[in-house]
């Protein structure tokens, strides 16, 4: 009896701990400078060359290091160098080999002369270690020598080298090879000289013999030339001024041929080490855990070259604390734990516990979050704002809209009565309302198909086929307006003419959910405001993609995200010779129109200035009376940051901005404990019910015991 006493009274006293009972990290895990955050599914790809999603690049973005990178605080957005020693040094060239000035209409190539910092090395791995200068430890493992080997760590010895121009060299080839399915392989065979001879050879090979390794160093590409082991040059087909702006892309990272030789090897990968798993790069980060069910963990790199904060940005930069660190040595932090989290609701409450640094805003924490003031803007609640939360918002550099099959013989072509019939439906599509109901009004209406932050845009310009102003505010043209427009196209009331019946329409979209349910009914709502009956055709993605690339499809739903800050990534969207089904490119609706294709030619590969901007605005003009997309909206991103999380500025376009991310653990670990308080009344209450409880036995317990002495 009285040891069940002593262990209430210890189980009570336990209570008493300053340390939050909920704290989901182990103490090795806690405190220090370390971002925590979270992921929701395992990304499939941590390949360079083949990873082309957000939830991938936000790992190995801190990983692997292009040449180039964005300004982390300047907009608009400015490429800077990463391991360049210098901006690319551009040459233009006849077929003659001539040199020629820029502009030049004879411009047969262009040469990007490309030089990179001396000393950078690359982060400890297992590719490098050797048992002498030529032979290599862990190139020709056995089964014996897998025996206990799981992960990268379980490898007893780890080497670094030197990055080298010829592992640049070695990644352009890796794109070009089919065995790596990089998704950017057919954009660039339209450019880079010699890239596609070099896939046609790659493919006689591997057709001759399959060997687990091929040694990329052994073929040549002819656009590929090495000067010097910090120098080489790259042959681009005429000229391509976006190419830059690929150099600082995932895609354009080194990749050493040691690597490739490590993970070549089959037994590795039947073990699941594989370059998909476990990079390998220069940045200042290295992923130190891949737990897909559990967390994955990026650790400060000990190889990492330096760099420092900016010294300058935009005007209120300093003023919002953004220059605080400047000159500082990246990275800020030591480690970034990622832990999973599937569900948004466990996720939400963890952050309001101080137990991740930033957040989104979902559709079920976005009342308790965000509340509108009387002129649209979004600000927050009482309660997140009694918490030392901010908040960032931004338009993001994409577009979400509907677009016609422009093959169809009912809402495509070119005839006057097929422009009305889009015009009309475009009205009719109440995206304002579609924003406030389905995206929390997340978002802005679209009046084109550039964004906000990009060359072309022009803030406060509208659609004057579907907008008018009213009192110095755009308003949507009436259901009314949008009918005389059927009329006028000879679908009066909005029935067809050869039948007599309401006008039947398609539309094509994948749909797994609730709320793509409620979405649909909506946009089947949408069109019967002006008669039209919408047939939903709802598939997997797959088989959509299938009617896609058939042209099969009537109306579809799709989306845009930029690949780089140029006008040029979304206006290629309605290229003539970008068609999905006669070229199988990434003009979905499948628009063709020789004065656009015209003007698109011409400005591609202009310079940003007034004669650029003067063409984009025939463009646009040329694309809002064909009408070939229903607008859509551009998404606005909502993020919440804690006090204690330091230079947050949105940067859409960089993908390495977490070595410039500080936080304040000391505030962290206040709040976390403040926040985290044990409500323990309960168990005392408890303790003293069991305590009283014990008593009359112990009683009982001494008087037999009593008895039995006497």
């Amino acid at each position: 009896m009285r040891w069940l006493l002593i262990l209430t009274i210890a189980v009570m006293l336990s209570a008493c701990s300053d340390e939050p009972w909920n704290d989901p990290y182990s103490k090795a895990l806690s405190g220090g400078k370390v971002v925590y955050s979270s992921f929701s599914e395992r990304p499939k790809h941590l390949d360079p060359a083949r990873s082309y999603s957000s939830n991938e690049y936000a790992f190995i973005g801190q990983i692997y290091e292009p040449m180039l990178q964005y300004h982390f605080l300047k907009r608009p957005y400015e490429l800077t160098t990463l391991t360049a020693a210098k901006m690319p040094e551009v040459s233009y060239f006849d077929a003659q080999g001539n040199r020629l000035a820029e502009g030049s209409a004879d411009i047969a190539y262009s040469e990007y002369r490309l030089t990179i910092k001396p000393g950078i090395m690359y982060q400890p791995h297992p590719a490098f270690a050797r048992f002498s200068a030529d032979a290599y430890e862990y190139h020709q493992l056995n089964e014996t020598d897998l025996i206990d080997k799981h992960t990268l760590a379980d490898f007893k010895h780890h080497a670094t080298r030197e990055l080298t121009v010829d592992d640049y060299i070695y990644q352009v080839k890796r794109l070009a090879d089919s065995k790596t399915h990089s998704p950017i392989a057919g954009v660039m065979a339209e450019y880079i000289v010699g890239f596609s001879d070099f896939q046609e050879k790659i493919k006689e090979l591997r057709s001759k013999s399959a060997p687990a390794f091929l040694d990329l160093r052994e073929i040549d590409m002819a656009g590929l030339k090495k000067t010097d082991d910090h120098t080489f040059t790259i042959r681009i087909n005429k000229t391509y001024p976006q190419f830059r702006f690929w150099l600082a892309m995932p895609f354009f990272a080194p990749m050493p041929w040691e690597a490739d030789s490590f993970y070549s090897q089959p037994l590795l990968k039947k073990k699941n080490i594989t370059l998909d798993w476990f990079p390998i790069g220069t940045g200042p980060f290295m992923l130190s855990e891949n737990n897909p069910n559990l967390r994955m963990v990026l650790k400060k790199n000990p190889h990492f070259h330096g760099e420092t904060y900016p010294v300058e940005g935009d005007p209120g930069d300093a003023e919002q604390g953004l220059l605080e660190d400047a000159g500082k040595t990246l990275p800020l932090i030591d480690r970034a734990i990622y832990s999973l989290e599937k569900e948004n609701i466990p996720y939400w409450n963890k952050f309001l516990q101080g137990y991740y640094d930033t957040s989104g805003v979902s559709s079920d924490s976005f009342d308790q979050a965000i509340q509108f003031n009387a002129t649209g803007d979004a600000n927050l609640t009482e309660q997140m704002a009694g918490k030392g939360i901010d908040l960032m918002t931004a338009v993001t550099t994409s577009i979400s809209y509907m677009g016609f099959n422009m093959t169809d013989k009912l809402v495509g072509g070119d005839s006057e009565r097929a422009r009305l019939l889009r015009r009309a439906i475009s009205i009719a599509i109440d995206y304002e309302e579609y924003i406030s109901i389905f995206a929390n009004g997340r978002g802005i209406a679209a009046q084109g198909p550039l964004p906000p932050g990009i060359f072309g845009h022009r803030e406060g310009d509208h659609n004057h086929y579907i907008y008018h102003k009213q009192q110095n505010r755009l308003k949507r043209k009436s259901v009314e307006h949008a009918k005389q427009l059927l009329d006028e196209a000879g679908y009066e009331n909005g029935r067809d003419p050869e039948t007599g019946k309401p006008l039947v329409l398609y539309f094509d979209v994948t749909a797994s959910g609730p709320d793509d349910k409620a979405r649909l009914n909506w946009v089947r709502k949408q069109f019967e405001k002006i008669g039209i009956q919408l047939v939903l055709r709802t598939t997997d993605y797959n088989r959509f993609q299938e009617k896609m690339r058939k042209g099969t499809a009537q109306i579809f739903w799709w989306g845009w995200n930029a690949d780089y800050p140029d006008p040029e990534n979304f206006l290629f969207l309605l290229y003539g010779e970008n068609s999905k089904v006669e070229h199988g490119g990434e003009n979905a609706a499948n628009y063709a129109n020789p004065e656009f294709d015209k003007l698109f030619v011409q400005m591609k590969n202009m310079p940003n200035g007034e004669q650029r901007q003067q063409i984009i605005n025939q463009m646009i003009e040329i694309l809002r009376k064909d009408a070939p997309w229903i607008w859509g909206f551009h998404p606005k991103a909502f993020s919440l940051f804690h006090q204690w999380y330091k230079n947050v500025k949105p940067n859409l376009m960089a993908n390495n901005t977490l070595k410039y991310k500080r936080v304040e653990a000391e505030i962290r670990a206040q709040q976390q404990q403040q926040w985290n308080q044990p409500v323990v009344w309960p168990l005392w209450l408890i303790g003293i019910v069991l305590v009283l409880s014990i008593l009359p036995a112990i009683r009982i317990y001494r008087q037999h015991e009593q008895r039995r002495a006497k």
